[in-house]
């Protein structure tokens, strides 16, 4: 008989909730396909990113520190940019753009990890009830038939072991996923913090190196 013959064979045997499971890894693994491209994109450079805000902006030039942002990208690129474009604003203002950004990207970033988050805890159970249906379906056919026929009994225990298996199948992979993007999305927004934190810091540099009275002291 050949694999292809034998799976189908055991998603008949385990029943219903096989087919549900079966659904939820298929739905799974499309989002954490998706999430791993998308969070790939979001990715920034930030030594790069760095590295062109203090050229920039040491030369006093925001502009040319919107357009390399701009270049290099990123969900930090796009929180950076967001306080770029209020760069001649008070840094409360600034800061308040760069946090209205992020909150928007971490939203994105996050978008389907719930679904993941879900699938992991929800595939056991769906395992642990076809466990039980499996077991009331073989003590109904004891009561029904006694001992005269253990096979029909054997079918009950094996869909109830089938479930339990393939629900554990299902949420242990989907579980790491989960874990392995949660953490990348958090590295991702350490990185949005380092860098806005970053230019704010620039930003009070430029702001007393402009200051009038700071230059009426230096010349004292």
């Amino acid at each position: 008989m050949s694999t292809e013959h034998t799976l189908m064979d055991l998603m008949v045997e385990g029943g219903w909730v096989m087919w549900a499971l079966l659904v939820l890894s298929l739905a799974s693994l499309a989002v954490a396909v998706e999430r791993a491209w998308a969070l790939r994109r979001a990715h920034s450079p930030v030594a790069e990113l760095a590295a062109a805000l203090r050229r920039t902006l040491g030369a006093h030039r925001p502009e040319a520190a919107l357009e390399a942002i701009r270049r290099l990208g990123g969900s930090a690129g796009r929180v950076l940019a967001a306080g770029l474009r209020r760069f001649a604003r008070p840094p409360v203002q600034i800061e308040a753009a760069m946090e209205r950004q992020a909150l928007a990207e971490l939203r994105r970033l996050r978008r389907g990890l719930g679904m993941l988050a879900s699938t992991s805890v929800t595939a056991p159970l769906l395992g642990f009830l076809g466990t039980v249906t499996g077991m009331i379906s073989s003590f109904g056919t004891l009561v029904d038939y006694g001992t005269t026929n253990p096979g029909l009994v054997a079918q009950g225990i094996q869909e109830a072991l089938l479930t339990t298996a393939a629900g554990l199948a299902v949420a242990v992979p989907v579980h790491l996923v989960h874990g392995l993007l949660a953490s990348r999305v958090s590295r991702i927004a350490g990185d949005m913090e380092e860098l806005a934190h970053l230019l704010l810091e620039l930003r009070e540099a430029e702001a007393v190196a402009t200051d009038p009275r700071h230059l009426a002291q230096s010349i004292r």
